[in-house]
């Protein structure tokens, strides 16, 4: 079996298709343990009551399935090849063959691409309310974008933030307008539309947001604890483009066993459809995609 991206959705494959004795080989690019390294402080994962830090759990991750023998190879793919009875996946250190694939390259947070924004990442910027909102109670933060993501983050960090500053590009938000009728009646959030983020500023921790009304092409700033971006999400699958259904922003579509349409080929995690986004959920879908992969290999 191959796996592909060292993320907890690809981590809980490896572990359990490692101790049913599938020779397993994990593709990973950079570090394994994937997003979960950025995260300072992880509190909702069941099992650590005091909370643990995202590199922490990522290394006793890995540390688990390496016990039971899951090979780790640092590797970014480039190419998959579906044809035949085995699944070929051509990496930058070379070709790996198997009967079944299990795909969790997870997604990338699409960034703003500011000054001061990767300066302060993990100290004020953050891509996940739900994992960092409870660092800022009492404290004014924003959410920047304008779509479903931003206004459930906004509504999340409100159960934090002494306030919450919305900031959009447009005139309009792209939410459902259910959504948006209960954040406009929101006493605790803000909004700031027809604007856009030009900097993001701080020495050791966000402090302001430089910001440009792009009607009046007026400068202002804002004073802030800190800024969630949500702006949408890049999944990790351009090399998949014609060979698996997608979705239209090229999420993989699966079934509740985490099947693909192609026998044999099956996908975890953040870079699947309508998946919540959770370390949680995506070691379940981890552990699902390696049970089902077993049964198929089992089968043929």
């Amino acid at each position: 079996m191959i796996i592909i991206g060292g993320g907890p959705a690809g981590l809980s494959a490896g572990l359990y298709a490692a101790r049913s004795r599938l020779h397993t080989v994990l593709l990973e690019r950079a570090m394994p343990g994937g997003q979960i390294m950025n995260a300072e402080h992880v509190e909702n994962y069941p099992g650590f009551p005091e909370g643990i830090s995202g590199a922490e759990l990522g290394s006793l991750m890995q540390q688990q399935a390496l016990k039971y023998g899951l090979e780790i190879v640092t590797a970014e793919v480039e190419e998959m090849g579906l044809g035949g009875d085995e699944r070929i996946v051509s990496t930058s250190e070379g070709s790996y063959r198997a009967k079944a694939v299990i795909i969790a390259g997870g997604s990338e947070h699409s960034m703003l691409g500011v000054p001061g924004e990767e300066k302060l990442r993990g100290r004020g910027v953050s891509y996940c309310a739900t994992c960092d909102g409870a660092f800022f109670r009492d404290q004014v933060v924003a959410v920047v974008g304008g779509g479903n993501v931003a206004l459930n983050d906004a509504f999340f960090l409100t159960r934090f933030a002494s306030r919450v500053i919305v900031i959009h590009r447009r005139n309009q938000l792209r939410a459902t307008r259910i959504l948006q009728e209960r954040a406009f009646t929101d006493n605790k959030i803000e909004f700031l539309l027809d604007t856009v983020v030009d900097s993001i500023e701080g020495d050791d921790a966000v402090k302001e947001l430089r910001l440009r009304n792009l009607k009046t092409r007026e400068d202002s700033s804002l004073e802030v604890s800190g800024v969630f971006v949500a702006v949408g999400l890049k999944p990790n699958t351009g090399y998949l483009n014609g060979l698996l259904a997608l979705s239209p922003e090229g999420f993989i579509l699966v079934n509740e066993h985490m099947e693909t349409g192609v026998a044999g080929v099956f996908a975890a995690g953040d870079i699947r459809e309508s998946s919540v986004r959770q370390v949680a959920s995506a070691v379940g879908d981890g552990a699902t995609a390696a049970i089902s992969a077993e049964k198929y290999l089992a089968s043929i």
